[in-house]
């Protein structure tokens, strides 16, 4: 079987099943055609999360007896003839996200015994879909690291290297959907926490765009539920095709039937485009303050070089791309402030005096989160003004190009480093060091500054066997438009493998 390919082998006493790296659509058509019941099918999972997650520690909240009476629902469902998208298919959702009767923390130990009354809305609609939810994934503390370890749960692995991350802080539902454990997750991203997890486990996701979808019921325990989207943050699917996102995401893009009269309506777009070579790409490959490490940067090269190839207009950054230094300093201060409240007073008390003693010239990455999450209302709004003319650039530039490549970070998969403060951490780049939030942050704006759609979709491997991705970034509400062309370079080049393959 191929999981895990490391120093430790995995547990070859489970068979390698057809079932574990099926499609979506594959696992449907053969749940609507008898070959495979829901139950069988969902024990199939079980028993492979047993003996290959003590390792991985991606699944840290099971639901395993409820998820056997959904299966057994969903066979008579089945034999009644019904037919719903996800009837009977095994799914997890990222551990911030409310799902009745299990504990929600976020990894704080102080909420280990939260248990929300009601599911998060994603998960109502999973579940209305006919999905087999089995459990919950695992989290950094607070959602605030690149990698999924907490004091409650412990720390996940990465499938393709155990003492590597894999990736946060939707670590827990990439690993899993590498180790084959069911098709679908669902997890969240403010600061690449979809697309750096995808990248690290060879997994696809997608970031959609600014409030797409609801986060009713995925808020920092114990706060109660509530509509409408906070700002930069968003939920979204992950899978082992881009067919798979698709699908995943058209089940929970419809509005909050809460969020009525507060929220708005937002209809997607069919793609821009049917055919690969009709698409106009430009390959950005490294960043103005932080470089990619050789790897990444000859992956993104190679696959800019097989896409001119397949004849689709392929470019270099020109003078129309905005400034990418100017907004990942912009997206340093919005993402600052929309994470503030989860500081403790005595933290906030602490970056207010460090804020005091900057100098006003100090523009560097971490003096700009510094002023963040300590900035008054009058300065978001002036940071919110510039965010919406780099917003205007996009639109313009889009005008003429369909999406961006995109690095989804720095470097591969990362070795497992749980030192504090997290501040002092430092990120290996071809042997120089760089400050790790820096380096691991700044991979997500633009996306998330302007409200982009980006899909994240594996493209290479490393010289060392381990996963390269990149996030395809489109203009906003053209998540269909990513999507599609995530999926005809899959039928082009290839996407997932598992790992050790």
């Amino acid at each position: 079987m191929a999981v895990m390919a490391d120093h430790a082998a995995p547990d070859d006493s489970i068979p390698a099943s057809e079932w574990d790296y099926c499609t979506i659509g594959e696992l449907v058509s053969a749940l609507q055609r008898r070959t495979i019941s829901a139950s069988e099918l969902l024990e199939h999972a079980i028993a492979r999360i047993e003996a290959l997650d003590p390792r991985l520690n991606a699944i840290v909240v099971r639901d395993f007896e409820r998820a056997r009476e959904a299966a057994r629902a969903a066979d008579a469902a089945l034999a009644r003839g019904e037919r719903r998208p996800l009837l009977g298919v095994p799914a997890t959702v990222k551990e911030a996200f409310n799902v009745a009767g299990l504990a929600t923390t976020w990894g704080y130990p102080q909420c280990r015994d939260y248990i929300p009354e009601q599911d998060a809305l994603v998960v109502t609609r999973l579940k209305a879909a006919g999905a087999v939810v089995l459990g919950k994934t695992n989290v950094p503390e607070g959602l605030g690291d690149f990698q999924s370890y907490n004091d409650i749960y412990g720390t996940t692995n990465n499938p393709w290297d155990l003492s590597r991350s894999p990736g946060g802080s939707s670590g827990g539902s990439a690993a899993a959907l590498a180790a084959g454990f069911g098709p679908l997750s669902f997890g969240s991203d403010i600061g690449g926490s979809l697309r750096m997890p995808a990248h690290f486990c060879g997994v696809y996701a997608h970031k959609p765009t600014l409030g797409l979808v609801s986060m009713r019921g995925y808020n920092q325990p114990p706060s109660p539920p509530r509509p409408g989207h906070g700002d930069l943050a968003v939920l979204g699917p992950m899978t082992r095709t881009a067919t798979d996102l698709e699908l995943a995401l058209q089940l929970v893009a419809e509005p909050d039937e809460e969020q009525e009269g507060i929220g708005y309506r937002l209809s997607l777009p069919a793609p821009r485009h049917q055919k690969l070579s009709d698409f106009r790409v430009v390959v950005v490959d490294t960043h103005p303050l932080i470089p990619t490490s050789n790897a990444v940067r000859a992956a993104m090269n190679r696959v800019a070089e097989r896409l001119a190839h397949a004849g689709v207009a392929v470019a270099s950054p020109g003078p129309a791309l905005p400034d990418l230094a100017e907004s990942a300093r912009i997206y340093m201060r919005l993402l600052a402030a929309a994470t503030s409240s989860r500081m403790t007073p005595e933290a906030f008390a602490q970056t207010q005096t460090a804020a005091v003693t900057l100098m006003p010239d100090d523009h560097s990455l971490t003096a700009e989160r510094t002023c963040g999450y300590v900035m008054r209302h009058r300065e978001w709004l002036q940071i919110d003004a510039a965010r919406a003319r780099a917003a205007q650039q996009w639109r313009l530039f889009f005008r003429d190009w369909d999406v961006v490549l995109y690095p989804s970070a720095a470097v591969v998969a990362f070795p497992h480093d749980h030192s504090l403060p997290i501040e002092e951490r430092h990120l290996d780049i071809d042997g120089r060091n760089y400050p790790y939030l820096d380096a691991c942050y700044i991979w997500a704006d633009p996306a998330s500054t302007c409200g982009l759609p980006a899909t994240a979709a594996p493209i290479d491997r490393s010289p060392t066997g381990l996963p390269i991705g990149v996030q395809i970034i489109g203009p906003h509400l053209q998540d269909r438009t990513t999507i599609a062309f995530a999926a005809l370079m899959e039928r082009e080049f290839g996407g997932f493998t598992p790992p050790g393959t």
